[in-house]
């Protein structure tokens, strides 16, 4: 299961980076969850709940009493505690016999898939600890989060790789349905029957998944498919993906609506893929395991530039699991938004999109997304890259 795979990671983790004992601290998750749940439960929880992992190889879950038999069922914690009155007694109790000298909380200044504690709960928790001692071993958990998400196991690389799967297939039918006068809309809901007719989940917000731009003064991404229709002589892209037991794929493909009477495809047009396609090899080629993201950026900002085009306004790639945006290191350029994300090194298990831009004027925005896993000693695709332009 994969919980149990998850937690003995972590325990092995916080073993390698010196970490005494790491604490998720929830309440009614359902309404108010941490990101990193869905690797240690596998459900929501109601009560004041800890779940506390050492650096021994011990896990511990503290819980109300009827979500009790839910965790034990994982086999993933040593001791399952179902409590009725109260809490706080037995996690000041575990903490004592652990006896930490650094306690890991889920706080990140940086990271939004580190930053799960809500400030109620680490107040909570730190009036606690404090009552035994304990409150000055406290200290962000982000690096012990961000190496959990990030290092992807065997089993995860396989969800991922069929959700990519799956979403090359519908890609792949979809571009048979494109034609001059459809509508984004309708080239969307073509995308949507397919996914339904699987039964899978979108991988994230279905009102802007898939997102579809067609021509050239369009939205350009995170905006939802309007009534704007194919016309001959414009790019379109198209951004999508699934979620296949709990896993995210996120790839997007450009294509070219040939003209009546065209016998190659404009050489603007041309350029401008081959040029996508050029920067996202380039990074692809420099990744391996202590590359900054920075440096993997600047490889595929640079072509793009000196092609003559408008750098492009976003990160290179950002991690994909659980959500499509994922993880703490990022392919970025050091602008103030990503704070130190694009600084991160890179290891091996890490899945990343590479996703460069640029505009083609008067046709759109050419643009591919393509995923890879850092190996030990370089990068790999996931998905197998589009190479060639679309013609319809």
């Amino acid at each position: 299961m994969l919980i149990r795979e998850k937690v003995r990671q972590a325990t092995t983790i916080l073993k390698e980076m010196g970490i005494d004992c790491w604490v998720t601290f929830v309440r009614e998750s359902a309404l108010n969850g941490d990101p990193i749940l869905d690797f240690l439960l596998p459900a929501d929880v109601t009560w004041h709940s800890a779940l506390v992992l050492t650096a021994g190889g011990d896990a511990y879950a503290i819980v109300g009493k009827y979500d009790k038999q839910m965790i034990d069922d994982t086999g993933a914690y040593r001791e399952v505690t179902g409590y009725v009155q109260g809490y706080k007694d037995h996690l000041q109790g575990l903490i004592r016999k652990i006896n930490p000298r650094s306690i890991a909380v889920n706080y990140s200044a940086d990271s939004e898939i580190c930053d799960g504690l809500t400030h109620g709960m680490y107040l909570t928790l730190e009036g606690l600890l404090k009552e035994i001692g304990y409150g000055e071993k406290i200290i962000s958990a982000e690096q012990v989060i961000s190496a959990l998400r990030q290092r992807k196991s065997e089993t995860e690389l396989k969800h991922i790789r069929e959700a990519i799967r799956v979403t090359l297939e519908i890609y792949g039918q979809v571009a048979g349905f494109i034609r001059p006068g459809k509508t984004e809309k309708e080239i969307a809901a073509f995308i949507k029957q397919k996914v339904e007719a699987k039964g899978l989940e979108y991988a994230w917000e279905p009102k802007v998944c898939p997102a579809v731009f067609t021509g050239p003064d369009t939205a350009e991404a995170h905006y939802g498919p309007t009534d704007r229709r194919v016309e001959e002589g414009h790019i379109l892209n198209m951004d999508f993906g699934v979620k296949v037991e709990g896993y995210c794929s996120d790839l997007q493909r450009t294509l070219y609506i040939r003209k009546k009477g065209e016998t190659a495809i404009p050489s603007d047009v041309l350029k401008g893929f081959e040029t996508i396609v050029q920067s996202i090899e380039a990074s692809r080629a420099m990744m391996k395991p202590g590359i900054r993201g920075l440096d993997v950026d600047t490889t595929a900002r640079k072509i793009i530039v000196e092609a003559g085009y408008e750098e492009y306004p976003h990160a290179l790639g950002h991690q994909v699991g659980r959500f499509a945006h994922d993880g703490t290191a990022l392919l970025a350029p050091a602008w103030e938004k990503y704070a130190n994300k694009p600084f991160q090194l890179l290891e091996p298990g890490m899945v990343f999109t590479l996703e460069p831009r640029l505009k083609v004027e008067n046709r759109g925005i050419a643009t591919v997304e393509e995923m890879v896993v850092v190996t030990k000693d370089g990068a790999e695709y996931l998905s197998a890259p589009q190479k060639e332009l679309i013609v319809v």
